[in-house]
């Protein structure tokens, strides 16, 4: 694991992974919560997270012209990965998908730097049943964008990762829960 990768793993097991009794927004009951925007905000955050998010995309040999998903959770994650590729002289903008149709100005459902025929990649700040990305990449399709793969921050391992990929949509992932939660556990700063 390279530094920028085990500095992100230990930002968000400190300031995004809480223990406790938790709902979730599916309604099931879960013993953690996940917070990403607590990091993906946070200014160093952006910065690993842009290194990080870049890297595995360009690992992964995918040439997007975008980045982008479903506001707001994705919104941290595409600006991120768009300055630190403008950094390093090779480009790729930022999207947002709205949750619904803009009902004043152009009426648009995508945001920022999208055009019919790009090539983007969604991205997500926490998978957990993979609806979240199924709704960026329709909004994609629907404006005749090319969806080139899905890149998640954290896979809470609850099967999303794999519905996504059942749907032919190459994912990415950076971090599991697995791996936040023996974070925090090494640390030894677990929050309840």
């Amino acid at each position: 694991m390279n530094s920028s990768h085990e500095k992100l793993l230990n930002l968000l097991a400190d300031r995004s992974f809480r223990l406790g009794d938790f709902k979730l927004a599916s309604g099931a009951r879960s013993d953690y919560y996940i917070d990403c925007r607590t990091s993906t905000m946070h200014a160093h955050g952006q910065v690993l997270l842009g290194a990080v998010g870049l890297a595995a995309i360009r690992d992964a040999n995918l040439r997007p012209d975008a980045v982008g998903g479903l506001t707001m959770g994705a919104d941290p994650l595409a600006y991120a990965i768009a300055a630190e590729s403008w950094r390093e002289g090779d480009p790729i903008h930022a999207f947002s998908v709205r949750k619904r149709t803009k009902r004043h100005g152009k009426g648009q459902l995508i945001e920022g730097c999208f055009e019919p025929g790009a090539r983007v990649v969604v991205v997500e700040d926490v998978i957990t049943t993979g609806g979240s990305a199924f709704k960026a990449c329709e909004a994609v399709n629907q404006a005749r964008g090319d969806v080139l793969g899905i890149l998640g921050l954290v896979d809470r391992e609850e099967g999303g990762r794999a519905t996504l990929e059942r749907a032919g949509l190459r994912t990415i992932v950076l971090y599991t829960a697995s791996d936040l939660r023996a974070a925090l556990a090494t640390r030894g700063s677990a929050s309840t």
